[in-house]
C-alpha cells in the first residue's frame, strides 16, 4: 500500500549512479534534491528536460521536488526567494510531479517562534497565491529551527491557511530532535494534514541519525497507524547515514562524524533494507 522513494543524491549526485542503485532496490521514484552536481531547484529549464528525458528512458518518475523553499530566516529579504519558488512551480511541471517539499522559515536564536507567525502565515500567503491554479500540492516539512518545527507550530500553519494545497510531509527524525514523540503524539495532531512521509530516525539522547527502527522515531508504530488509517502514499528514504554533496548546506548544525561519502550507495541500501524488514512485519 506504500510506494517506496527517496533522496538519491545520498547515493551520489550523479543520476545514473541514483537510478542504477534505486533499480536495484526496486524503487523507481526520486525525491530529487541534487543531481548532477546542483540543486534541481537551481536547475535551468533545458537542464531540467534533460533530466526528465533520461529519467523517463529508465521508467523512473519524482515523487516530489526536495526543494530548499522556506529554508532561509525569516529576518531574510523574501521577494527573491518568492521568485525562485515560481521558477520551482515550472520545475514541478516539466518534472511531471505535484510535490513540492517545503519549510517554514528559521527563527532568529533565542527567540519565540510565536513572535514571526504573522510573517510566516504572510510569506505562505505568497506561495499559496503563486501556485493557484498550478495543481500542485505544497508539502511542509517539520525542521528543527523554524517555525514549523512542533507539530502544535505546524497544525497553527494548517489551520491558519485554510488551503488544501497545503499539506504536512511527517519527518519521524525531526520531531525526535525537537523532543517530540512522534506516534502517537505528532501524528494524532498531524494525520489529517499528512500527504508524505520521511523515513529518518534519531536517538532522543543526542539526535544522532539512525536506520529505521534503530532510534526513537517510533517508526514501526507509525507505519502501523498509517497503514491502520489507510495512508497509501509516498515513504521515501531520507538516510542522513554518510555525507554527502550539499548536505553541510542543509543542516544548520550538521554531523561531522558522518560517513565519508563513497559510502553513500551502501549505506542507502542499508537504510532500505531497515525500512524493509519493519514493512515486512506490519
Amino acid at each position: 500500500m506504500f510506494t517506496l522513494t527517496g533522496f538519491a543524491d545520498e547515493i551520489a549526485m550523479d543520476l545514473n549512479v541514483q537510478m542504477d542503485t534505486l533499480e536495484k532496490l526496486d524503487i523507481h521514484h526520486i525525491e530529487m534534491r541534487g543531481v548532477d552536481g546542483k540543486n534541481l531547484s537551481d536547475c535551468t529549464i533545458a537542464e531540467a528536460k534533460d533530466i526528465k528525458r533520461r529519467l523517463d528512458e529508465r521508467g523512473f518518475s519524482l515523487s516530489a521536488i526536495g526543494s530548499p523553499i522556506g529554508k532561509i530566516g525569516i529576518d531574510q529579504p523574501f521577494e527573491a526567494h518568492l521568485d525562485k519558488f515560481k521558477t520551482v512551480i515550472e520545475l514541478a511541471h516539466i518534472m511531471q510531479t505535484r510535490y513540492i517539499r517545503m519549510f517554514s522559515f528559521f527563527i532568529p536564536e533565542g527567540n519565540s517562534p510565536d513572535c514571526y507567525a504573522d510573517e510566516v502565515f504572510a510569506r505562505w500567503d505568497g506561495f499559496l497565491t503563486a501556485a493557484k491554479g498550478s495543481g500542485l500540492i505544497l508539502l511542509h516539512e517539520n525542521e528543527k529551527g523554524i517555525y514549523g518545527d512542533t507539530a502544535v507550530r505546524c497544525k497553527t500553519l494548517f489551520d491558519t491557511m485554510k488551503n488544501p494545497a497545503l499539506r504536512a510531509t511527517f519527518d519521524p527524525a525531526n520531531f525526535v530532535q525537537c523532543g517530540i514523540t512522534p506516534c502517537p503524539d505528532a501524528y494524532k495532531l498531524l494525520k489529517p494534514y499528512i500527504e508524505y512521509v520521511h523515513i529518518k530516525d534519531a536517538r532522543a539522547a543526542d539526535g544522532t541519525i539512525v536506520p529505521a527502527g534503530q532510534g526513537d522515531g517510533t517508526i514501526p508504530e507509525l507505519l502501523a497507524a498509517l497503514k491502520k488509517d489507510g495512508y497509501d502514499g509516498f515513504l521515501s528514504l531520507e538516510p542522513h547515514l554518510a555525507d554527502f554533496d550539499g548536505f553541510s548546506a542543509l543542516e544548520k548544525e550538521a554531523d561531522t562524524n558522518k560517513a565519508d561519502k563513497s559510502m553513500g550507495g551502501a549505506l542507502f541500501c542499508l537504510a532500505t533494507d531497515a525500512l524493509k524488514t519493519i514493512l515486512n512485519q506490519l
